[in-house]
């Protein structure tokens, strides 16, 4: 998912005595924490505590795990978000704006805490890998296609609907949450992150407000102004 993150302590989610298991999550940690060009084998298996013949009986390379990391990193964050308290909210703009603020609660600790492992491999491997990039496209648009229905609605409820597209919001979404995170590794500062997303919220708030376009015009209004 996308531009996920994930509260320490996901690692429990895999049980112990499987070797498969035990080193995806130590991708999920070391990768986040060093990056994927920089992580050995042998970092990912001191990690998981195993083998390196364990590690080989599992996956043929380290591009080999780092796809079915980018694959296991969506199902854990995928339950987490689908389990998560917003889709509760009463009203769509409430949900999409419930969303923002959980992301913000998922920062806590360093950025190799709460960043996203996709986002980190991406911006390795994006032209030079293409099954991992495929992967992490995967992971961070599938993520994206979850908020667009409330989004969408929204939308509509505030009288937007022809005005923009969900999806491309949805997406542009993701792009600020994994900037902000660019922003934390960068200052190593957790709340650059936090800062981040408390301006895009302002701006989606201001967006899903039913009467707030005088603060917005579009084209039309933009075109009879020069006129």
């Amino acid at each position: 998912m996308s531009g996920q993150s994930t509260p320490t302590g996901t690692r429990e989610r895999v049980p112990r005595g499987s070797a498969r298991g035990r080193l995806l999550e130590a991708a999920v940690t070391v990768i986040r924490r060093q990056g994927l060009a920089a992580t050995t084998v042998d970092d990912l298996c001191a990690e998981a505590g195993v083998t390196k013949g364990a590690f080989f009986h599992h996956f043929s390379s380290k591009d080999a795990l780092a796809v079915a990391a980018a694959e296991h990193w969506s199902e854990v964050t995928g339950s987490l978000f689908a389990r998560a308290d917003y889709h509760h909210a009463g009203s769509a703009a409430a949900r999409v704006l419930a969303y923002l603020d959980l992301r913000t609660e998922l920062i806590r600790g360093a950025p190799a805490d709460f960043s996203c492992l996709v986002g980190t491999m991406a911006q390795e491997a994006f032209a030079t890998n293409p099954a991992i990039r495929r992967a992490c496209a995967d992971s961070i648009l599938g993520h994206a296609r979850t908020l667009e229905s409330d989004i969408s609605q929204a939308l509509n409820d505030a009288g937007r609907g022809g005005e923009v597209d969900p999806g491309g919001l949805a997406r542009h979404i993701q792009g600020v949450i994994q900037g902000a995170f660019v922003l934390a590794k960068a200052g190593q500062d957790a709340e650059l992150a936090r800062e981040s997303i408390a301006h895009l919220r302002r701006y989606l708030e201001h967006l899903v407000t039913p009467g707030s376009g005088q603060g917005l015009p579009d084209r039309k209004r933009r075109r009879r102004a020069v006129d």
